[in-house]
């Protein structure tokens, strides 16, 4: 029997590189929380349309999905350390514009350049640490730290920027960016290695297009249905995303060097993974919307009350995270995340029984638990995602990995925030006569339990009191079917890991990960 050699064991450089490489994960994180606190201040100072306003919250995340392949591919051509850099150069001055923009068209814009350099965060940081972190062991422990920077930028992000709008304007919470990067331009060139394709050819631009054009206007389309409704425009651009996603496939299989090697998808360790990380984003990111709500709509907490109550469910994740590599030593990767998904099934499965008051310490209960559950989920799919490509094709495998999480966390709350928002109109189509207000005061309290709360507030009396408590009941009946559906789809997905990804844990034991098919 043919002996492999150990892979070589990262040294105490790899591990400060890891630091360095968390920075800019977190950063990223504490983005997307800090500006909706901001929002307020943003409105009052730029005074944006509605549609402004909207395009201030959604763009950055729009070019960050559209991009992520893109900028996977580019590193692994030109090199991961090198395009990390210039993201973060790219990213520290778009913060100082979006900090002083003196319009909301500037902000917009702004944004949009955030986001450009945003999308290359991941997969460059990603990707490093598949070539930093050979031995499999080491690198599940690293990209534990990894997932957990992103908890610890959520924990960390409405605290700080809470207290950075308390006395300064509403420009301070995108200068929290910039030292940041400024430290990872200093750090980076000292303690990360550069790692790039040799063997890569020239970037394929109509690829790049085709691949933008596929991903933009699915994930556009997905936000306006979660947002408005079903309408034609938003129908007609997921069509056009689904017929330029066929035609970059098409594409990919005939060139000799394709953005995307879709040879990585019949391996089962790289496809099972991907679809299971991308169903634990859509339970995850769809039941947000409830959280936020029950809290401050139906328990009456305060925006910063309810930001630290949800610290309990971010801290259980980065313990969930941080305890998978002594996990994996003792059981195989697909039975730790078939076991993750089914604590987290239990967790979502407490919601739907979620009391309608006194549900604080419940709710806190579930959020711990689903963390605790999902954290293996999101750290061993990854690894596996990672580990079982090539280590040329590592940036592509990262971009393609946080593009799955991003679509599952769009369709999440499109799909779920949907059929919580059917139920409560359904609940409250009676529930709000007509000729109580104007008809569109009556129309907002059909659709949202804010409307609800905006209207019993001016009729006050015992008319408000049962509209308030009609409204909150449609919420909670539509939270808790939601959280039933959750939990099915996770335990469903939680047996179909078990099986399908038995002999994963061979993949994880050599550092070369399992070969390509032959096209």
């Amino acid at each position: 029997m043919k002996n492999t050699p150990a892979p070589d064991r990262a040294t105490v450089r790899e591990w400060t590189g890891l630091a360095v490489i968390a920075l800019p994960c977190m950063l990223y994180s504490m983005d997307l929380t800090v500006l909706n606190l901001a929002i307020p201040s943003i409105s009052e100072d730029l005074k944006p349309t509605a549609s402004q306003l909207l395009w201030i919250v959604d763009i950055y995340g729009f070019f960050v999905a559209g991009l992520l392949v893109t900028m996977g591919t580019l590193g692994d051509r030109i090199g991961r350390r090198r395009l990390l850099l210039i993201g973060a150069g790219a990213f520290g001055i778009a913060s100082v514009l979006a900090a002083f923009s003196t319009s909301a068209n500037m902000l917009i814009a702004t944004r949009a350049l955030l986001g450009v350099a945003g999308a290359t965060l991941a997969p460059s940081t990603l990707s490093l640490i598949r070539n930093m972190f050979l031995d499999p062991g080491q690198r599940t422990v690293a990209i534990g730290v990894w997932i957990s920077s992103y908890s610890a930028g959520a924990v960390i992000g409405p605290v700080l920027g809470g207290v950075l709008l308390q006395f300064f304007p509403w420009g301070s919470v995108f200068l929290i960016g910039v030292p940041v990067m400024v430290l990872l331009l200093v750090l980076g060139p000292l303690l990360l290695p550069e790692y790039r394709d040799p063997d890569a050819a020239r970037l394929d631009l109509a690829s790049v297009a085709l691949s933008l054009g596929a991903v933009l206007p699915v994930i556009y389309g997905v936000k306006q249905i979660a947002e408005h409704g079903m309408h034609a425009m938003p129908v007609l651009s997921i069509v056009l995303g689904l017929v330029l996603g066929a035609l970059f496939v098409r594409r990919q299989k005939r060139l000799a060097d394709p953005m995307i090697d879709l040879r990585l998808f019949r391996l089962p360790a790289f496809g099972v993974s991907l679809g299971s990380y991308m169903l634990a984003c859509f339970v995850m990111f769809g039941i947000f919307l409830y959280n936020a709500q029950y809290l401050q709509l139906v328990l009456g907490l305060s925006p910063l009350h309810a930001g630290l109550w949800s610290m309990p469910g971010a801290g259980a994740f980065i313990v969930g995270s941080m305890v998978v590599p002594a996990l994996v030593r003792r059981m195989r990767p697909a039975f730790v995340m078939g076991g993750g998904l089914a604590v987290a099934a239990l967790g979502f499965g407490m919601l739907a029984v979620l009391p309608a008051q006194d549900g604080l310490a419940w709710m806190v209960s579930s959020a711990v638990i689903s963390s605790l559950g999902l954290a293996p989920v999101f750290t061993l799919a990854t690894d596996l995602v990672v580990g079982s490509a090539p280590p040329e094709r590592a940036g592509v495998a990262s971009a393609i990995s946080e593009t799955s999480s991003e679509f599952g966390g769009a369709l999440g709350i499109a799909i779920l925030g949907s059929i919580g928002a059917a139920i409560y109109r359904n609940t409250m189509a009676d529930a709000v006569p007509m000729g109580l207000a104007g008809p569109a005061e009556v129309e907002a309290a059909r659709s949202t339990l804010g409307g609800a709360v905006v209207l019993a507030g001016q009729l006050g009396g015992s008319a408000g009191a049962e509209l308030l408590d009609a409204g909150r009941e449609a919420l909670l009946h539509g939270l808790r079917l939601t959280a039933g559906i959750c939990a099915a789809v996770l335990l469903f997905v939680g047996g179909l890991v078990a099986v399908r990804l038995r002999g994963a844990a061979v993949a994880l034991e050599t550092p070369g990960a399992a070969a390509l098919p032959e096209r």
